[in-house]
């Protein structure tokens, strides 16, 4: 099983109040956030990130693509299987995990997926704690 998930990491562009107890130090204008997309597998902890631009459908679907193409291409062998192989994927609850192009993207690659419960990040731990 594949855990996905996907963060929101912000820029700093100069120390702020929270970290120098200095409430003249006020905002960091100009900072902006980056999009960080994890996949974990959950038999190896492998972990494939990428920093992309945003959280949409068609990135989260492309980045999810070249993942199982990577964790395929790794080389690992099971007891049970003569070769590595995706079966199925577990993601939150977003929109990018919800659209019509993550099911068509499931289905041609012939994963199962599943989702955590509503505001249970708990249940996707491997991909929250790498994060």
């Amino acid at each position: 099983m594949i855990h996905v998930e996907n963060k929101q990491l912000a820029w700093l562009n100069r120390v702020a109040y929270r970290l120098t107890g200095d409430p003249r130090k006020g905002r960091s204008p100009g900072a902006g956030y980056e999009k960080i997309h994890v996949a974990e597998d959950d038999a190896t902890d492998l972990s494939h990130v990428e920093v992309l631009a945003d959280e949409k459908g068609s990135t989260t679907v492309g980045f999810f693509s070249r993942a199982v193409a990577w964790f395929n291409g790794q080389g690992y062998r099971y007891a049970e299987a003569k070769r590595y192989e995706c079966r199925r994927v577990l993601s939150d609850n977003g929109s990018a995990s919800k659209s019509h192009g993550w099911r068509k993207a499931c289905q041609a690659m012939g994963l199962t997926a599943k989702k955590t419960r509503p505001f249970t990040p708990v249940t996707n731990g491997k991909a929250e704690r790498l994060i």
